[in-house]
């Protein structure tokens, strides 16, 4: 099943909290992406029977292999695009808030076209 636009959100938040704090909790995913504790806890519903995330008995959510692989991917495409928003001319605050709409989108080929000229450089 194709994951959607929030679903996607979700793991890279998962991702970049998991990064800078290790242990992740529903109440952490709800602090950092705004959303009410019962949006969260329907959206970590989702993606645990999907087989995106796995949740212990103290309740800390980790990717698995597929849902680590989706974020690492949405994350990467987030970063090169602001970045090369960025290297346009484009403030860093509109250049981010871009990059998080377009990376969802944005196909496999024009990614690449774009990661390989900043490479390049």
């Amino acid at each position: 099943m194709a994951l959607k636009e929030s679903g996607e959100m979700y793991l890279e938040t998962i991702y970049i909290l998991s990064q800078d704090k290790g242990n992740v909790r529903s109440i952490d995913i709800s602090r950092e992406m705004g959303y009410s504790k019962p949006s969260v806890s329907r959206a970590i519903r989702v993606l645990k029977k999907e087989g995106y995330i796995t949740i212990n008995e103290n309740s800390l959510i980790n990717l698995t292999e597929a849902g680590r692989e989706i974020a690492s991917n949405i994350y990467e495409r987030h970063n090169v695009l602001s970045d090369f928003l960025m290297e346009l001319g484009v403030d860093k605050d509109t250049a981010i808030e871009d990059a998080c709409r377009v990376e969802h989108y944005i196909s496999d080929t024009t990614f690449q076209a774009i990661k390989n000229r900043n490479q390049n450089k």
